[in-house]
């Protein structure tokens, strides 16, 4: 392995773990206010009923919300998981770490702006448009996003 591909390799581990830890907060927060709209529901059950049925029901209500919320997170966490740390893309892919002439992106799951070494990188998702303008390009090739044409200066 050359010491570019390990620098490169070092760049992918990074962003994988600032997403995942990220991600990780996300399940753990929708988790957290899940259980606590469920708690607040289940500590009205006792009371007068026809007074905390409203309430009871606001407080169902937010937690099938955060139930959703926290699905969706796992969701993206499983697929962070999914990503093979240790290999570089020729192509952009689910993984790959695309750096061109505009911005840098991590295909990802759609986390927004990621700093790693003092450089920005955006994760986004295979869903993205700005994905699916660049999906199978490699180094030197262009695609056009927003009737901007935008160049692929190196894929990771």
């Amino acid at each position: 392995m050359t010491t570019d591909t390990t620098v490169d390799l070092e760049i992918k581990n990074q962003l994988l773990d600032e997403c995942i830890r990220v991600q990780t907060d996300f399940v753990e927060n929708a988790r957290i206010a899940m259980e606590d709209a469920q708690e607040s529901a289940n500590e009205s059950q006792g009371a007068i009923e026809d007074k905390f049925e409203s309430f009871r029901e606001a407080c169902h209500i937010q937690r099938d919300m955060f139930a959703k919320q926290l699905d969706e997170a796992i969701g993206k966490l499983s697929i962070l998981k999914r990503i093979v740390r240790n290999k570089v893309n020729d192509t952009v892919t689910l993984g790959s770490v695309v750096r061109t002439d505009a911005q840098n992106y991590f295909i990802s799951v759609s986390l927004g702006e990621i700093t790693v070494d003092g450089e920005k990188y955006f994760a986004i998702s295979p869903a993205s448009p700005v994905f699916q303008a660049m999906a199978e390009k490699g180094k030197g090739d262009t695609f056009t996003f927003r009737d901007k044409s935008i160049k692929i200066l190196e894929v990771l």
